[in-house]
Order: C-alpha cells, then structure tokens, then sequence
C-alpha cells in the first residue's frame, strides 16, 4: 500500500513539473536586458542634453558594430566598435582625457556605451557622458542621422 502511495505521490511530482516548467521557460524569455541607469565616473545624458553637447560641437563615440554603424549613427560620430576597436589608446586618439565626449550605442537594451563609459572613466578620462538611450533614443527625437557613404 505505501508503495503506491509513493508511486502516485511521484506521478503528482512529475506532472506538476512537466506543467510548470514550459510556464517558467516562457517567463524567462521575457526577461529583456536594461541597461544601467548610471555609470561610476560618468554623467548619464538625456537625448535632449545629449542634442545640447552635439549641437556644441562635443565629440560622440559610438561603439556599435560596424554594420549598425554603418546603417545609421549620430553625424560625425567617431566608429569604435567596442569589441574590436575600443581601448584606451583609441579613444584617446580621439580624444584629450579632459574634453567632453558623449558615448553611445543602441540604447538601453545594449550594454556596450555603459561598458565602454565605465572603461573611459577607469581610464582617466574626466567628461564622460553616458548616453544611455542611444541611437534609439536620438531617432525617435527626429535629430538627424546619417549612413557611412562607400
């Protein structure tokens, strides 16, 4: 008698399992990556404060990959692809260590400008502006845009 009460208690375990974990399987792809809201030794910068810093000439770095760069980025944007091309001697090719420069990629979904941010500040350089919505952000406020030309 016990064994099948141990038997069935088992099934009931089974089955409560085999129900749930499509259920939690679903619910773990809905889970969506966000970025950082701040970046130690960075100011984070609104689009509107972001449009401010271009519009006075501040130098942007975007470090998406080469194909969205291409696509569209923030004009005169400087390209360096954080997995590739981003260190401290290429930006610093770019840029003086106490000069502004607003760093940016595909918004909050991505973590590369939080990252690349985080590396410029650890590197010493002084005026570093995360620029959290990105791309996205800046589009969707209708500022101008421009593909690479080949």
């Amino acid at each position: 008698m016990i064994t099948r009460y141990v038997q069935f208690g088992k099934l009931i375990t089974l089955a409560i399992v085999l129900t749930l974990v499509p259920v939690l399987a679903s619910a773990q792809s809905d889970i969506v990556y966000r970025s950082p809201e701040g970046v130690e030794g960075a100011t984070t910068t609104s689009v509107e404060q972001a449009k401010s810093l271009f519009d006075k000439g501040v130098k942007f770095i975007d470090v998406r990959n080469p194909r969205l760069y291409a696509k569209k980025h923030i004009p005169g944007a400087h390209h360096l692809d954080f997995k590739e091309v981003f260190t401290e001697q290429t930006l610093a090719s770019v840029a003086e260590r106490d000069e502004p420069v607003v760093i940016y990629c595909s918004g909050v979904k991505c973590s590369r400008s939080s990252r690349a941010s985080a590396m410029a500040a650890s590197w010493g350089f002084s005026q570093v502006h995360y620029f959290r919505g990105g791309i996205v952000d800046w589009k969707n406020a209708g500022y101008p845009v421009e593909a690479s030309k080949h």
